[in-house]
């Protein structure tokens, strides 16, 4: 009898899953369960160029390859629930779906600021297409635009905001924009520039409440300090989309714990066969680093976990002989990030953040430049402005070739 494969997140990791299943010789059938009715497409660019533009599925979309023309596509209809035992998962509509093997691909959502006044329009986040259709309508000339968070999203959002004219202000709790991944030196020139573009900084403040009636008029500070505004991106951080899997005795504490197969472990830390992780969710050790369980938010690791489950699922599933030799061996991705500010391409790859100290190794400052980052004087990461080949070779020493 055919097997079944259920993949629940219909984004860019259960894409990539589904397609390495079919690449690594699994002929079964394979059904994706999405809670937005889109099929899959690019996040990162709905922050940068994306919303510069006229926000589209046809402009994010990923093109559908041969490999998962046959896919069954269950969208707009999130899991709620699965039995581990009886190997059913359930939709909020009352759907059940048998599965042999099962991939959790159900990503993050945004964390929104709980706020006395919260519930009037104007608020904003910034992870899902309708998301984006929703605050490029309000990024007009004009507008007074106040982001929070000062990490990824909420500079790349606010650099495309100034560019399309608004008056834009970031709040952040931290003392430098895009501190972690930077380290305080290259964050503190990043704040800089965005500066010189017209962005202000409200940095060691959060948001205690909103103005406004029906509509936000103004932000107000930790302070005290009230910052008129139009609209507000919210950008602090993510919630785990874990809920569905709450009867579980999986390991769900931060994402989804994974073995080195990315098999889902439970609260015990046994492994558990034809149970598998993927993406923004997937914590895991990986031995490029250390053998410490994280999970990592990069744009490459949906594809490079999707691709590791497609080899290891399609053997257990076929029961390869070579299963356990594939499924016991080192998983080590290279963390990839990039960011696109006011035409800057920051490029990095590694752990910058857990570096204890970093270097200007190529480069000057206020231009184009090489950082690398240690810790106990190994290399672990590096971040490059600019410079593409000094950092490419840097990249290859992370890499050991």
């Amino acid at each position: 009898m055919s097997k079944s494969v259920v993949i629940v997140g219909a984004s860019m990791g259960g894409l990539r899953a589904a397609e390495a299943l079919r690449n690594n010789g699994f002929a079964g059938r394979i059904t994706m369960i999405g809670e937005e009715a889109h099929l899959p497409y690019n996040r990162p660019p709905l922050s940068k160029e994306v919303l510069a533009k006229e926000v589209t599925h046809e402009a994010v979309a990923f093109k559908l390859r041969a490999q998962v023309e046959d896919v069954t596509w269950h969208l707009g209809d999130p899991a709620t629930s699965v039995d581990l035992d009886k190997k059913v998962v359930t939709t909020a509509s009352g759907k059940s779906f048998d599965y042999d093997g099962l991939v959790i691909a159900s990503g993050l959502r945004p964390r929104v600021l709980d706020l006395p006044n919260g519930k009037i329009s104007g608020r904003h986040t910034v992870r899902t297409l309708d998301d984006a259709i929703g605050l490029r309508a309000e990024l007009v000339p004009g507008a007074k635009v106040v982001v929070a968070g000062a990490g990824f999203i909420g500079c790349e959002v606010a650099a495309t905001a100034r560019g399309l004219g608004c008056e834009v202000t970031n709040v952040a709790i931290d003392p430098y924009p895009m501190i972690r991944p930077l380290g305080e030196q290259l964050a503190a020139e990043l704040q800089r520039r965005h500066e010189s573009h017209g962005v202000k900084f409200k940095l060691n403040h959060g948001i205690s409440d909103l103005t406004g009636t029906e509509k936000i008029s103004g932000v107000v500070l930790d302070s005290g300090e009230v910052i008129q505004a139009d609209v507000l991106v919210e950008a602090i951080s993510s919630h785990c989309n874990v809920e569905w899997l709450s009867e579980t005795n999986l390991d769900i504490s931060n994402g989804v714990l994974a073995d080195s197969a990315l098999r889902a472990v439970t609260t015990d830390g046994a492994s558990v066969e034809g149970v598998y992780v993927v993406g923004d969710l997937a914590r895991f050790a990986n031995p490029l680093f250390d053998d410490e369980p994280r999970r990592i938010e990069h744009w490459n690791i949906p594809t490079e976990t999707g691709k590791r489950v497609g080899a290891v699922l399609s053997a257990y599933l076929s029961q390869a002989d070579n299963f356990a030799e594939l499924a016991a061996q080192p998983f080590t991705p290279l963390p990839t990030f990039w960011s696109d500010q006011y035409g800057m391409k920051i490029q990095g790859f590694g752990m910058p953040g857990l570096a204890d100290r970093y270097e200007l190794v190529d480069g000057e400052l206020a231009g184009e430049l090489v950082m690398a980052y240690f810790r106990n004087d190994v290399l672990i990461g590096v971040v490059g402005i600019g410079m593409t080949a000094e950092v490419m070779k840097y990249r290859k020493q992370l890499l050991g070739t």
